[in-house]
């Protein structure tokens, strides 16, 4: 590339554009005034604008999961840095590539601790795979790239690099080169696999856990096969996108994420139990004893070496790509397992086949509620081609019986415990796949963390479609707390006053039109398939409050 010196703001976006980096999106501020000017004025890069950080990470984070690559984010100096941090950690926790970057006023500042001055690295260490700081005006390009191989190597994760302003008008003649991800497609050892298969082979209960690393490996399809020839169940654990199909007879859910005796309920049974791209456990109150019953045989696959036996031991771990060992793992197991195993196999598989169809027989007519109506309609409607983005909570069962999870690529569920993710990450997976409808789900609580995205979606031509599962309330902290009263021998009584959002009312339509959009609300029944029907047809972001 061109070694000619020019201003580090503008070479750095060279070095962006040389990584695939061609859309940012942020909030600016004044230390990034230099930087952003140079934004403006730069051919093929785009800059998406949001009304505050939190909203700006947030589509970042949908822009990457609907790409399955990195995205580039901007936030404003320790403020800005502050405002986005729960976001962040959304995206730590689900393993999502962002590079995130932040200004401040200058090195040469340093000592006199200014108007917003921050130790930016400390801030985002809590949230992100690597922070650091660039000081040396011959070192901005080289970092970069640096920080673009470790958010795109597994485990993924966000990003920070601090670029003081000083740094970036320093005349720079630093290289543009690509930045380097190492390959991880690594397959096991033949001697490794051949133990996980006799470790395996024998089980007359097994059981098989799995999260987010088979979709980023694409292992869909060799997870079903192992599955199959085991005849296990599949639960997943640390799950936001599809790892096997809502529809195959051995799925049977998530595990959930809250207490660990639930998970310890689920998987106590197993005599085998395989575990692939996940860790285990993930609830808020973990079950501290081992979980797995005395004798069980365990195999974990990740290429997350730190997630492997971490909180429970294992009998064999292997630190490989998940596509790669279930191939090997299903070849392997093709050869040994015995056609008495095989059988028994085949019988648990019909076994789980027959309950389903029998659950479909035997299931409550149609859910002739608001939401049940809405969502049978936009089913019908969409015949299921549309890309979900699902952080409706305890709407979500409803949600995932009328549009179940069955492509990699058409679901993502909220992770990490941030709320305020649905409605951003709709915006950042439409604009990533404008081909595509695009829904995003959230409750009425976790949509006002967030609202502002539909302004976005608004000013970049971004034709999201969003839902409020509207029931007046954190509905979650009502279901959580009457399972702590049970634990602990209290008298039911009323929800806490913190967790009802009924007064005053909210007109989420009426925001929405606010913020540049449209939108409307259903409140009975027989308002809902005409609702559907609008916001379909409408040129740009619709909104619709679905009162549950």
């Amino acid at each position: 590339m061109n070694s000619e010196a020019t201003p580090g703001r503008e070479r750095l976006i060279e070095q962006f554009k040389a990584d695939g980096l061609t859309v940012m999106f942020g909030n600016p501020g004044t230390v990034e005034q230099g930087f952003l000017d140079a934004v403006d004025a730069a051919a093929d890069f785009q800059y998406v604008l949001a009304l505050q950080e939190t909203v700006a990470a947030g589509i970042a984070d949908g822009y990457a999961r609907a790409t399955g690559g990195a995205a580039l984010l901007q936030l404003h100096s320790g403020v800005g840095l502050g405002n986005g941090i729960g976001m962040l950690y959304q995206s730590l926790r689900g393993h999502t590539p962002l590079v995130v970057v932040a200004g401040d006023a200058g090195v040469r500042y340093d000592a006199m601790d200014a108007q917003m001055a921050s130790d930016l690295v400390a801030m985002a260490k809590p949230v992100t795979k690597y922070a650091t700081r660039v000081t040396d005006p011959r070192s901005v390009l080289r970092t970069i790239r640096r920080a673009v191989k470790i958010a795109l190597t597994p485990p993924r994760g966000p990003v920070f690099v601090a670029l003081p302003m000083d740094v970036l008008d320093e005349l720079n003649s630093e290289p543009v080169l690509p930045a380097t991800v190492p390959l991880t497609d690594v397959a096991p050892s033949p001697a490794s696999v051949g133990r996980a298969a006799e470790l395996l082979a024998s089980a007359e209960r097994p059981l098989i856990l799995v999260g987010d690393g088979v979709a980023l490996s694409g292992a869909q399809a060799e997870l079903a096969a192992v599955a199959e020839l085991l005849g296990a169940d599949v639960y997943e654990v640390d799950s936001s996108e599809v790892n096997i199909a809502a529809s195959h007879p051995l799925r049977r859910g998530q595990t959930g994420h809250m207490f660990g005796p639930h998970s310890k309920e689920l998987v106590g049974g197993a005599d085998g139990v395989l575990i692939v791209g996940t860790y285990v456990f993930p609830e808020v109150f973990p079950e501290l004893e081992n979980p797995f019953r005395p004798g069980a045989k365990v195999v974990h696959i990740d290429l997350n070496a730190y997630e492997i036996a971490k909180n429970h031991p294992v009998d064999l771990g292997l630190a490989a790509d998940p596509r790669q060992a279930l191939r090997a793992l299903a070849g392997v197991l093709e050869q040994r397992l015995t056609p008495a195993r095989r059988a028994a196999a085949a019988a648990r598989i019909d076994v789980r086949t027959r309950e389903r169809a029998r659950a479909t027989r035997q299931a409550s007519p149609d859910d002739d509620t608001a939401m049940g109506v809405f969502l049978r309609t936009l089913a019908e409607r969409t015949r299921g081609d549309l890309i979900v983005f699902d952080e409706a909570l305890t709407t979500s069962p409803l949600v995932t019986r009328h549009l179940p999870p069955e492509r990699p690529g058409d679901y993502h569920l909220t992770r990490g415990g941030s709320l305020g993710v649905g409605f951003p990450g709709a915006v950042g997976a439409k604009l990533a796949r404008p081909d595509r409808l695009v829904v995003g789900f959230a409750g009425d609580g976790g949509s006002m963390y967030t609202y502002q995205a539909l302004w976005t979606a608004v000013r970049h031509g971004i034709d999201a479609k969003f839902v409020v599962c509207n029931n007046r309330k954190y509905r979650l902290l009502d279901d959580n707390i009457a399972q702590y009263w049970r634990e602990r021998d209290i008298a039911e009584h009323p929800f806490p006053g913190s967790f009802d959002l009924s007064r005053p009312e909210i007109d989420f339509a009426g925001l929405a039109r606010a913020l540049g959009a449209d939108g409307t609300r259903v409140e009975k029944p027989d308002e809902a398939a005409a609702a559907v029907d609008r916001m379909l047809a409408h040129p740009g972001p619709f909104l619709v409050d679905v009162q549950i």
